[in-house]
């Protein structure tokens, strides 16, 4: 009996992380990399970067429209209030899902971040909101504008895997719109 105690069994592999990247994921960042590393597409993506950060530049962006925008002061502060809530929702996300940044040594990082958390992007988030939300103010479609160049810009600075942009745009689109049918619910104009 000793004997089948003392014995190993099988050694079974560890369960795949489900979070952890594909390696095309990690290859397409590479690929992104190479193509325009070097050029001043980096600068303009650290511009972005800085821009997104906490969602700082569209909560400024939110507020000026709801100064110059006397008569639709509330819709400016509504949408601004769901931007803020799209990076708000994102960080929680982070927290409970805990994703790791890119760390592989073809990866560089080219950006300082405030956590090593990677899932989903908030910059991605907090801009899809911001696109959907004051392209509605101001009767532009913005989406197209805003969100590829900040999505763009996380490849670039090596900070987050194309999952964790494509994720944080899908959150921030659905956080605005339910924001929009809140404000409408609100107004009574649903």
């Amino acid at each position: 009996m000793a004997e089948l105690i003392d014995r190993p069994g099988p050694t079974r592999a560890p369960d795949p992380d489900p979070l952890a990247p594909a390696g095309a994921e990690v290859q397409v960042l590479e690929a992104v990399q190479r193509a325009v590393g070097g050029t001043a597409v980096v600068k303009a993506a650290r511009g972005a970067s800085l821009f997104g950060e906490h969602a700082a530049g569209w909560l400024a962006i939110g507020a000026i429209g709801a100064l110059a925008d006397r008569r639709r002061r509330r819709e400016w502060l509504t949408a601004t209030a769901g931007v803020a809530l799209a990076h708000g929702v994102s960080i929680g996300v982070k927290r409970v899902v805990r994703r790791p940044r890119p760390h592989d040594p073809r990866v560089q990082v080219l950006v300082g971040t405030p956590s090593r958390l990677s899932f989903p992007s908030a910059h991605a988030t907090s801009t899809t909101a911001a696109a959907v939300l004051f392209g509605a103010l101001v009767h532009k479609p913005l989406v197209p504008l805003l969100v590829p160049p900040m999505a763009a810009s996380r490849l670039v600075l090596g900070v987050h895997y194309p999952s964790d942009v494509l994720a944080g745009s899908l959150l921030g689109a659905a956080v605005a719109v339910a924001t929009r049918r809140w404000g409408a619910t609100r107004r009574g104009t649903r």
